[in-house]
């Protein structure tokens, strides 16, 4: 049995080892936490009429009182105009700020939040997209996370809702992404910016932290922007915590496949920051994801020297998806998909790079810059 056979192993224990890591460390708050600031949660929403009732009634039973909810209305096209005005009267805390036609030099996001935190009157400013469930105790948990290690800037990874086919292929590598490579409690432990993992679905800051960082304008044309908030934080010497938010939030981030397609494309090579950094992520992906079940099909038809290797190193990734599903409630078909899984995410990754390079990306019927475009006009 040659030792090139047990190289397939490596990757997929790096893997593994960091997932169990971070399964035992990663911070999810104590729902004792409690607020003696004002705290206003703040959602942008952009034609998000069937979402948001679900969302602000989870909100209207949190433990934790929150001072005002505001809702950015962001040109919405649907009955999201209609639906929250109904709500208004429903929710007494609710205020619906009406969009503002797109400056130019901003992507969507970050300006809507940016116009959010001009108009909140809190202390502590909650950030969540209108697609986010928020827990009875989940606001509790946050604010034990900002009490209690000290932080200026929580995001958290809420548990991820995954109902059709394609959702549950690809949306388990969110998670993945995040504990597979870096023991997450380093991110609060160093100042290094580089060292950053973020998720704006939830995301809390206060108010004087958000102005030291220069506030969304230092972020405004970021589509990534949960990363880049998070970066610019650091690099404004401000303390972050991305935490387990399982606990805290769920959230269904796309609902077809159409767009998981597209939503994944906006922000891989987005995120990645460049061609050369994408095609070394891919060839990760491919090596620790891929390679060993590809290695066991092999072996088992014309190479059986490669098959105790392979048959390990293919445990592994299983034994990395089962404590997913047991720690983070993640589709138990990945035991069986996960190869397939991995393979449509680089097919992504691939349709990212080329959404990059032709200088455009369409995103909720918008169109902005890319970086590397923004790169060549600067």
């Amino acid at each position: 049995m040659s030792v090139s056979g047990w190289a397939l192993c490596v990757l997929p224990g790096v893997a593994l080892t960091m997932t169990v890591v971070n399964a035992l460390s990663w911070q999810r708050g104590k729902t004792t936490g409690t607020l003696d600031e004002k705290l206003s949660v703040l959602i942008p929403a952009r034609n998000e009429a069937t979402r948001l009732p679900a969302g602000l009634r989870a909100l209207a039973r949190s433990s934790v009182r929150i001072h005002e909810i505001l809702v950015y209305d962001d040109d919405s096209t649907d009955d999201t105009p209609a639906v929250l005005a109904e709500l208004s009267r429903e929710i007494p805390q609710l205020r619906v700020i009406r969009g503002q036609p797109l400056p130019a030099g901003w992507v969507g996001k970050p300006h809507a939040c940016h116009r959010l935190s001009q108009e909140a009157t809190g202390d502590l400013l909650c950030f969540l997209d209108a697609d986010v469930l928020v827990e009875p105790e989940g606001l509790a948990r946050v604010a034990s996370i900002l009490r209690g290690a000290g932080a200026d800037v929580v995001t958290a990874m809420p548990r991820q809702i995954m109902q059709t086919v394609a959702e549950r292929l690809v949306v388990p590598f969110l998670l993945l992404s995040y504990v597979s490579w870096l023991p997450l409690e380093l991110v609060p432990r160093t100042k290094d910016p580089r060292i950053v993992a973020a998720n704006g679905q939830v995301l809390a800051v206060r108010r004087s932290a958000l102005q030291r960082m220069g506030g969304f304008r230092a972020i405004a044309q970021e589509i990534v922007d949960d990363v880049a908030f998070c970066r610019r934080a650091k690099e404004a010497n401000l303390r972050v915590v991305f935490a387990d938010g399982t606990e805290i939030a769920s959230c269904r981030m796309y609902a077809t496949p159409k767009q998981v397609w597209e939503g994944f494309s906006k922000n891989i090579h987005e995120g990645v920051g460049s061609a050369l950094a994408l095609l070394l992520v891919v060839l990760v992906y491919l090596a620790t994801f891929v390679a060993p079940a590809a290695a066991a099909i092999v072996a088992s038809a014309a190479a059986p020297t490669l098959l105790v290797p392979a048959s390990v190193a293919t445990s592994l990734t299983v034994s990395q998806r089962a404590l997913t599903w047991l720690r983070w409630r993640q589709p138990v078909t990945g035991l069986v998909t996960h190869p397939l899984g991995a393979i449509a995410v680089v097919a992504i990754a691939l349709n990212s790079l080329t959404w990059s390079l032709r200088g455009e990306i369409k995103w909720a019927g918008r169109r902005y810059a890319s970086r590397s475009a923004r790169r060549s006009a600067a």
